[in-house]
């Protein structure tokens, strides 16, 4: 089922009655608008002055639902995430924590693999030479020892939106944008691992010890160009500002087509078969993970 997103721009005061959320303004408290939880897969807190009821933060949790928190730059700085969201969560639990070594390469070079097809298929896409990384998606070591990832990213960058960008937090536009999306994106990744019975603290790849949710990062690799194709448009649209109509077109990530096969799904749903594939993966009963190919 296709879960709602929801962003909160201005300052509301939300509350839960009889599985619903509840919406409704200070100034027009009887004005109210309710949503049943069960619909919600994401909510962006954005405004200072929201209110948020405590059996309504227990209730959204209780669902799976990724609430996102901003800060005062209004850029998304926390998460609330279930710790309890899969009925055999404690056996995916250790599966994924004794999972060996070579298992974990091999999971990451079918990530990276992943990754820059979806790269090469949006520059294809966009009129742009997506057959420069043919190379180095094909025939990727496990672990990707060579670090073909890096190299098809400076050449991806270049290719998608010219040689003076850089891809980093802190740097120019569109860097902005993709900077709000990833965070969209991460947030539902997490929110699909947890459903999925997986620990999102545990990374194959990413490691960092600050971050709270390297497996996260891990597995939203092959999702990234699904960002950076909104990304393009906004940008090239003169929409470089992170607005609240571009972070509502950002939000709508969620819902765009992917395609698993001859299967086609909203990128919500499409997380759900990932993270799924990835638990078989850890369980042993799978080898393979299912990506969406971006077309």
């Amino acid at each position: 089922m296709l879960k709602r997103a929801l962003f909160f721009s201005t300052p509301y005061c939300l509350s839960l009655r009889n599985g619903q959320l509840i919406v409704h303004t200070k100034e027009a408290p009887e004005m109210q608008k309710s949503i049943p939880i069960e619909d919600i897969g994401a909510i962006i807190l954005e405004d200072q002055q929201t209110t948020v009821t405590l059996p309504l933060l227990n209730a959204l949790s209780d669902n799976n639902v990724a609430v996102i928190f901003c800060g005062n730059d209004r850029m998304p700085n926390a998460m609330l995430m279930n710790l309890d969201s899969n009925k055999t969560q404690g056996e995916s639990y250790r599966a994924q924590a004794e999972a060996s070594e070579p298992l974990k390469k091999s999971i990451w070079k079918q990530i990276v693999e992943a990754k820059i097809r979806n790269q090469a298929a949006l520059l294809r896409k966009l009129g742009k030479d997506g057959d420069k990384l043919k190379p180095y998606y094909m025939n990727v070591k496990s672990g990707d020892t060579d670090n073909r990832e890096g190299i098809a990213a400076k050449i991806y960058w270049t290719e998608l939106f010219g040689r003076e960008f850089i891809r980093m937090r802190e740097g120019a536009e569109p860097n902005n944008l993709l900077n709000y999306g990833y965070t969209i994106l991460r947030a539902a990744v997490a929110r699909s691992l947890m459903g999925s019975g997986l620990l999102p603290a545990f990374g194959i790849f990413h490691r960092n010890r600050y971050n709270a949710f390297p497996l996260a990062d891990d597995l939203m690799e092959p999702y990234r160009p699904y960002v950076d194709e909104q990304a393009y448009h906004l940008h090239a649209a003169g929409k470089s500002q992170l607005t609240k109509e571009v972070k509502g077109e950002l939000l709508r990530l969620l819902f765009v087509d992917t395609r698993f096969d001859k299967v086609l799904r909203p990128l919500d749903v499409g997380l759900t078969f990932t993270s799924a594939s990835l638990a078989k993966c850890f369980a042993g009963t799978q080898k393979k993970i299912l990506y969406p190919l971006l077309e």
